[in-house]
């Protein structure tokens, strides 16, 4: 591969001053410098294409597979040359040359198109360009079957769970929907509805235990063993290369395994559950587990207390959502009188959730597995040995392997 610049290969092109909501609501993504920020009516740009923050979010890449706007906040890639080049390829290589260290701006972060076009670069054939891409291609489109099976498997999950206890329409000894077969119920005043007949209200912390993370700035590791920590970014997008550590001796308590129940308190309230490696809870995020309850149970009741508490920090007309223990004492749930019925819908529900957890922790393999190749396939270490997407495979030099 011989020594070229940027520049002789792609063209950065200005995107376009647009606002989604001025625009009529449509199909097509609109692009800002980390990635879709809304869908429009019209396009700028024909697909597929490749789109790269300019100003924000400096250097990231981002692929769009149909028409699609790219904002001022952001370069669109042109391929000087397609019978060279493959633009999938050219997705993937971006990533790899360092463009989000090239800020010719002091106080907005932006990406100097100038710098960026005599980066060196080295590059294959485009018949090799479109193995790698094939290759990479298969990992990611596997990631994201993935991710829509789990969104899908998510409104299941919830789906069940709001019409046994939200709509009351769990099986009556008939086997038939409680509310809608004329199930009986009572006024309740301290909700103001009508709830089943002997069902009881209880607060979100009679059903659960919240564990508040630790100051991890306190617990900074002393050796080569550490543990990744889990703050509201962590929480939010994963770890990251800029995830901190800490020692690994802390209390079982504030450890996080796959499938513990989240919930961010402050700053952004959130509640989810966790599926990535073992790490240490920082401060702000309540660890949430139950001696009583399933986990199910607990974690799609505080899901559905959320919008509650964001009302409440919306109404002290403040940004910053701050949920206390106080707040769960004051909340108010309904929970059936019998606790079968809790444990009979877990059946149907937690191996829904065992699967979302599963599907996220393959993601997290194959992203690893892409990673670990991305920067290999581009610089001839790893070939790709086949063109058949269903079946490809590579050949890596003797001395190159793969641990995590």
């Amino acid at each position: 591969m011989k020594k070229e610049l940027l520049g002789d290969r792609v063209e950065l092109i200005y995107g376009f001053s647009v606002r989604t909501d001025n625009e009529p609501k449509g199909k097509y993504p609109v692009y800002g410098s980390n990635g879709i920020i809304g869908f429009i009516d019209s396009f700028k740009v024909k697909g597929p294409g490749i789109i790269i923050g300019r100003k924000g979010t400096v250097g990231a890449v981002t692929y769009s597979s149909e028409n699609f706007t790219p904002t001022d906040t952001t370069y669109y890639v042109a391929l000087k040359d397609n019978t060279k080049d493959d633009l999938k390829f050219w997705y993937y290589y971006l990533q790899l040359i360092g463009l989000d260290k090239l800020n010719s701006h002091s106080t907005v972060p932006g990406l100097s198109r100038d710098l960026a076009y005599l980066k060196e670069i080295r590059v294959p054939e485009k018949a090799e360009q479109k193995l790698i891409a094939d290759f990479l291609t298969v990992i990611d489109d596997k990631i994201a079957l993935n991710k829509r099976i789990n969104t899908e498997l998510e409104n299941l999950a919830k789906t069940i769970y709001n019409y046994w206890f939200v709509q009351f329409d769990f099986p009556n000894n008939e086997g038939k929907p409680y509310k809608s077969s004329g199930g009986e119920m009572e006024w309740n005043e301290e909700l103001k509805m009508e709830i089943p007949k002997g069902w009881k209200t209880k607060s979100l912390y009679d059903i659960a235990i919240y564990t508040n993370g630790l100051a991890m700035q306190k617990h900074r590791p002393n050796g080569d063993e550490k543990l990744p920590v889990i703050k509201i970014k962590e929480m939010n997008e994963g770890y990251s290369a800029a995830t901190e550590y800490a020692r690994p001796d802390i209390e079982d308590a504030y450890l996080i395994r796959e499938g513990d129940v989240l919930f961010s308190w402050s700053a952004s309230l959130n509640v989810m559950i966790w599926a990535d490696k073992v790490g240490a809870l920082n401060q702000h995020i309540f660890k949430v587990t139950s001696e009583f309850y399933p986990r199910y149970y607990f974690y799609h009741q505080i899901s559905n207390y959320l919008n509650h508490f964001k009302l409440m920090a919306e109404n002290r007309k403040t940004t910053m959502g701050h949920i206390t223990i106080d707040h769960l004492k004051e909340s108010r749930i309904v929970v059936p009188d019998d606790d079968s019925l809790i444990l009979k819908c877990g059946e149907r529900i937690e191996p829904i959730l065992d699967l979302i957890v599963k599907n996220r922790m393959t993601n997290i393999d194959l992203m690893e597995v892409r990673d670990f190749l991305l920067p290999m396939l581009m610089n001839g270490q790893v070939k790709v040995k086949s063109e058949a997407k269903e079946q490809l495979s590579i050949a890596a030099e003797p001395q190159v392997k793969y641990g995590k």
